[in-house]
């Protein structure tokens, strides 16, 4: 894939985001599951979930040759998985005397609201999120099949969607199904070459200023 060419992977976090970029990996892409930096942003062919699930809008502005691709998932199963990841980032998403850094917050803050307890134990209020979330994309690349597409993991020609897409050549290949349940830490425990830091160091660049401005 071309330097300045990017596949940016609008769903929300929980829609098996980690998998897919395991499975590009595998397909010889350099890829980055979150991106706080410059450098990701950079360096990746491939990036997904923070800040892409929220900021899509403005990436598409500034990668005019970008591709974005949407995961589709069972909007119940996925309410389980939201909901178990959402009540552990409560705290760190929702203080004010640090916590998570300032992109993560801002993009689950606009898609999920200032949560409750409430909110949380709410099928409606996290399925309205989903719901909205995916309408809001879909409205946003209607009539834009050159760019988007939307595909299930559980479909056997997953790749096929991906590599028409991309323009680049992919080999068939299984879909992995990783961070399963409550597991999310597979996408931190890959060591390989072609996986790009998210953050230098752990700093975070100001993306509103040196990105998108």
């Amino acid at each position: 894939m071309l330097e300045q060419q990017k596949l940016f992977v609008v769903s929300l976090p929980r829609t098996a985001t980690t998998s897919f970029c395991l499975a590009m990996i595998e397909q010889g892409f350099k890829v980055a599951h979150t991106a706080y930096t410059l450098e990701a942003f950079k360096n990746a062919n491939v990036i997904a979930d923070t800040p892409v699930f929220n900021d899509y809008a403005a990436l598409d502005k500034i990668y005019p040759q970008a591709k974005f691709v949407y995961i589709e998932r069972d909007a119940e199963q996925w309410l389980v998985s939201i909901r178990q990841l959402l009540s552990r980032m409560k705290n760190n998403l929702q203080r004010s005397d640090g916590g998570f850094n300032p992109i993560l917050k801002r993009c689950y803050t606009q898609v999920f609201g200032h949560f409750s307890d409430s909110d949380l134990n709410s099928d409606q209020y996290l399925l309205d999120c989903f719901y909205r979330h995916q309408q809001q994309v879909t409205e946003y690349f209607s009539a834009r099949e050159q760019d988007f597409v939307r595909f299930n993991p559980d479909d056997n020609n997953w790749w096929q969607k991906i590599a028409q897409l991309s323009s680049q050549p992919m080999t068939k290949a299984p879909f992995p199904h990783v961070n399963i349940g409550a597991k999310v830490t597979s996408w931190n425990e890959l060591k390989h070459p072609l996986k790009v830091d998210s953050t230098r160091n752990g700093r975070c660049d100001d993306l509103t200023v040196q990105l998108y401005r």
